[in-house]
Order: C-alpha cells, then structure tokens, then sequence
C-alpha cells in the first residue's frame, strides 16, 4: 500500500507516529513562511504544515501545487495549536508535518472549483463527472446508496431469498415503454431486446422452484425522460412462491423499517396504512398520496409510506378503443371478482398493490396468475391473440403446463428511493453515470455513430433524412 492511512483515519491516538497520506489536493493556504494544505480522499480531509526547514526541497515542491494534483506525504502527526483545531471533521484535532512529498499526477485547469457550492452547470459537472464525483455532497449519496444495496441484500438474504441473475439480452415483447433493441450478428435480421423488468423470468424461477428470488437489476426503457426517469434504472426486484398478499406486505414493511432504522436513524411504523385505489382517487384526487402534515414541526426526514391496493386490473384505452392492463397482464385479479370478467371489466379488482413514499411510486407488485386457462382469458380480454400471446411470451406459458405455485411479488425503485431520502431534486444526482434529459452521457457522449463497418456486419443500412431546400 502506497499510505499507512487514509485522510479520514488520524486522530490525538496517532500523536508523534510517522504516516504515509495519498490524496488531492483540495485547497492551498500560504501563510507566511508556512505552507497549510488539505489532502482530501474518499474517506475525510486531512491537514498538512509544510516549513521552510529542515525540508527545504519538500517546501519549494509543496510551493508549486495545486488544487486537485494527487500527492502522497510523509510525516509526523502533531497537535493542531490551540484555536486553530477543527471540531466539525474527525482529523480535526491533529495536523501532518510533512517530510516528504510526491506529486504522484498533476493536475490540469479545472473546469469549475471542487466544492460542494459549485456554480457549474449540470451538463458541465456531468461531462467532468469524474471531478463532481469528488465533491462531498456528491461521494456522500453514492456512498449512502451502496450502504443501502448491502442492507437490501442483507436482510434478503436472512429470510432465504437467493440473488439470482436473469439476462440482459432477451426477447422483445413490448407492452408500454418502447424496447431498447440490439442487433444479433450471428441471427441475421432478428434482434434482442434489453429488459425493462426481469418479470418474466422472476416467474420462471418461480416455476423452476427457486421459492424466494431478489435481484438489484439493471432495466430499460426508451421513453421521454423527466426527473425522475432514466433510459437506465436500478431496481430492487422480489419474487416468493406459496404466499399471498399479506406476506409480501409484511415482509416489504419489515424491510423498509429496518433499512430506515439502521442506516437514517429513522424509525418507520408498521405496518403501512393502506388505502383502496378508488379511495385514493376520491379522496386525494391521484393513485400516491402525500400523507405528510404540511404544518408538522418534525425535520422533511418525516417519511410517510403507504400502499395503495385495490387497484383495478383494466383500463380502458379510448384511443385504441381497447381495455388494457394498469399494471401488466400477469396481474392476478381478485378471487370474488372473477365472475365480472364476463360481464363489467370495469368492476374487475387486481391484486396488486403499490407503493408510495411521500407522494411518490417507489414501487409496485401483485399476485401473479398461476393458472393456464385463467392467463389465457386475461390475453383475450386484452385483444392478445393465441399467436401473439405465443410469440410474445410463449416460454412462459409453456412452463404453465408443468405446476405453478402461486406467487408474487414486487420491485421498488432504488434510484427514486435514494433521491427522496437524500433530498435530491433529481434521479441524477444519485446514480455515478447518469444521463442527461435528452437521453446522453455528457462524459462518454453516449450514443454516438457507428463505423461502416459494423453496419455492415450487422445487415444494417441507416436511412439517412432528406434536407429539404
């Protein structure tokens, strides 16, 4: 290892003791014949003192540094004098008198100051997201959202769910939000389609026997993007065989309390107050309610989750003139409903249920259709013809022949989870590589032209738009 610690470890422990620091350099002070800089890692910030004598080579060096160069120091630690120490940091109370210094990279001009009251725009942080990543306010939810990913898994993993990783190159079966496709080389003019949910294959496993499935999957949507939306989005995915909604209420609730006690201090009461759809909508005139008290004197880490039940399992689409799912068509309906099925598809209740934080959809779920005949009717209903349904989705329907569970499940949006409890006025700022609203990457200009070349080797020919005089 290149240092002995990082620029968060020292303390009044670590008195007299010669230590080896690497970090950037986030500001230079002269005073006088003294040299003040602070060394910043991912971990904290560290004071360094250089004087003139006996390290007269060491002091011209730290002379010439500047902000953001990448320097590994060797010193003494020492007490900060009286009235000088820092309380608000932990290296606070101590300072490295330097030794020796390295300047390991050199650091250009930079586009805008590293600091969390930047100025910079945020397609120009974006495009230098690697100099944004080193601000504290930013490192900071990024941090916070891989603590949260281990404590998903953590929990998870004590109630036997097994992590199990299902493809990102599948097949396209398009209901909502366009597919994003890819081109197969080897199968000429067929393509694959990038997921926008692993749901198909959650169910599989279901089937397969795998009993309690979680993923934190990567999805797909080529829609037109908002804040809170992204061509790319992280979900935390659940699926559990022989259980009804209740479980996956109560496990969801247990979760959810645990994550916000452990890692926010917060304590969440269960379980959540539910409210039917049509309640919901009469009451509070939309489907996620904000249940928070506007005159509440409490710090906006008042969290108020709610589920949202009852919903119903169509919706009639007045410009195709078709009745189509709300949720998806693998939606079980309720049990004393099924008979309105050949009657009032508008009476018709789904089991599925969402999931609302402080007026926002942080996830849904249901109970899934386990029956053959019972699927079969949903396609129709929806206008899905026997071929369709078997091009569409034919391996699952397949797999309904030989025994299914009954099972459901859910998936909550992380990204939207992270940016609610981080106070982020957008997705973006808690995802390391996010796209801008117009769907590019600023930092790698993602999407780009491709070569002749590869066109060619795909059976592609681009239809290029006639400019008109």
């Amino acid at each position: 290892m290149l240092r002995t610690h990082t620029c968060g470890d020292l303390t009044v422990e670590e008195l007299n003791k010669e230590v080896v620091l690497c970090g950037w350099v986030a500001s230079r002070r002269d005073h006088g014949k003294l040299i003040f800089i602070d060394i910043r890692d991912r971990y904290g910030i560290t004071q360094i003192i250089f004087l003139p004598k006996p390290n007269t080579e060491t002091y011209e060096k730290a002379k010439k540094l500047r902000n953001e160069d990448v320097v590994k120091i060797k010193g003494m630690v020492n007490s900060r004098p009286k009235k000088t120490e820092n309380p608000k940091i932990s290296t606070g109370y101590v300072e490295i008198c330097a030794q020796e210094l390295d300047i390991l990279s050199a650091a250009s001009d930079l586009p805008f100051n590293v600091e969390d009251n930047v100025e910079a725009g945020e397609e120009t942080r974006l495009m230098h997201r690697y100099l944004d990543l080193r601000r504290n306010s930013v490192s900071q939810k990024i941090i916070l959202r891989h603590k949260l990913n281990q404590e998903f898994r953590k929990i998870l993993n004590e109630q036997n769910f097994l992590e199990i990783e299902t493809p990102f190159l599948t097949k396209s079966t398009p209901e909502g939000a366009r597919d994003y496709l890819v081109p197969s080389r080897l199968n000429e003019n067929k393509f694959y389609a990038l997921p926008q949910s692993p749901q198909l294959f959650k169910q599989i496993l279901m089937v397969g026997g795998m009993d309690r499935y979680y993923q934190i999957a990567r999805c797909f949507r080529d829609e037109d993007l908002r804040k809170d939306r992204q061509p790319e989005f992280t979900q935390l995915d659940l699926e559990m065989s022989f259980v009804d909604e209740e479980d996956i209420l109560s496990i969801v609730e247990n979760m959810f309390a645990s994550v916000f006690s452990k890692l926010l201090g917060v304590e969440i009461k269960t379980p959540f107050l539910r409210i039917p759809h049509k309640e919901a909508i009469e009451k509070y005139g939309t489907d996620k309610p904000d249940l928070r008290n506007p005159n509440s004197t409490e710090k906006e880490n008042e969290y108020k989750f709610l589920w949202v039940v009852d919903f119903p399992l169509f919706e009639y689409n007045e410009e195709n003139k078709r009745w189509q799912s709300c949720h998806h068509p693998f939606t079980a309906p309720n049990e004393q409903d099924i008979p309105l099925l050949d009657t009032d598809l508008s009476k018709v209740r789904s089991r599925s249920y969402d999931l609302v934080l402080n007026g926002e959809e942080l996830g849904s779920g249901s109970i899934r259709i386990n029956s053959f005949e019972l699927q079969k009717k949903i396609f129709e209903i929806l206008g899905i013809s026997e071929l369709e349904a078997e091009e569409k989705f034919g391996f699952l329907l397949r797999s309904f022949k030989y025994g299914v569970p009954p099972h459901g499940g859910a998936a909550f949006g992380l990204d939207r989870l992270c940016a609610i409890i981080t106070k982020s006025s957008s997705i973006r700022e808690v995802i390391a590589f996010p796209k801008t609203q117009r769907g590019i990457c600023p930092l790698s200009e993602a999407p780009s032209y491709i070569e002749e070349k590869q066109l060619d080797e795909l059976k592609i020919k681009l239809i290029k738009e006639e400019k008109e005089d």
